[in-house]
């Protein structure tokens, strides 16, 4: 059993980079249309930076987006800094309790079996840096006990990843596909959670 719950209203934690201020929030359906669009875009940068399998032309799939919606799994950071102070999305991922069935075996060992949440379908929109890694340092401070894998051909986020102190623990296999199976699994356990 896993300890960790979903909020099941929106909230928002400040988090402030060079002086802007950028938010955490559950994602709602109004951001659907965006983050469709944030997720078109990560997936064209990943194949002109040598990895155009991950995700191909059509991962993550819209049921997918929407029902990590509904369930209140997807989180977006935003800041005021569009024309007018608009609300801009700068980044999305889902934050998944409960043990994930791909997690259960591992070629290499978990830090713990401690309860964990995993962090899946995080994209950045292009509009700011360092937004990959707020999303993990948040995911971190909320959970401290956080999983999460990419592709091998992902230097980019694999960077991201380490920077953001998760230790490479070994490789998964998806369960959801039928090539391109392995992905590189990482962990960090902070202890208490803020």
């Amino acid at each position: 059993m896993n300890t960790f719950e979903h909020a099941t209203t929106t909230y928002i934690t400040t988090l402030s980079r060079g002086g802007a201020d950028r938010r955490i929030r559950v994602a709602t359906v109004d951001d659907f249309a965006q983050m469709r669009r944030n997720y078109a875009h990560a997936r064209r940068l990943m194949a002109s930076n040598g990895n155009p399998t991950q995700w191909g032309h059509t991962f993550p799939l819209d049921q997918v987006v929407r029902r990590d919606i509904d369930a209140g799994r997807s989180r977006v950071l935003v800041d005021h800094a569009g024309p007018e102070g608009d609300e801009r999305i700068l980044a999305q991922f889902s934050v998944c309790t409960g043990v994930d069935p791909t997690y259960v075996n591992i070629d290499g060992a978990w830090l713990d079996d401690d309860d964990y949440v995993a962090i899946h379908r995080i994209a950045a929109s292009g509009l700011a840096h360092g937004v990959a890694h707020d999303c993990l340092e948040w995911t971190v401070r909320q959970y401290g006990n956080v999983r999460i894998d990419t592709h091998p051909n992902n230097r980019a986020m694999q960077h991201v990843i380490t920077r953001s102190g998760f230790v490479p623990c070994g490789r998964i296999t998806l369960l959801d596909r039928e090539t391109d199976l392995i992905r590189l699994a990482y962990q960090r356990h902070d202890g208490e959670t803020q």
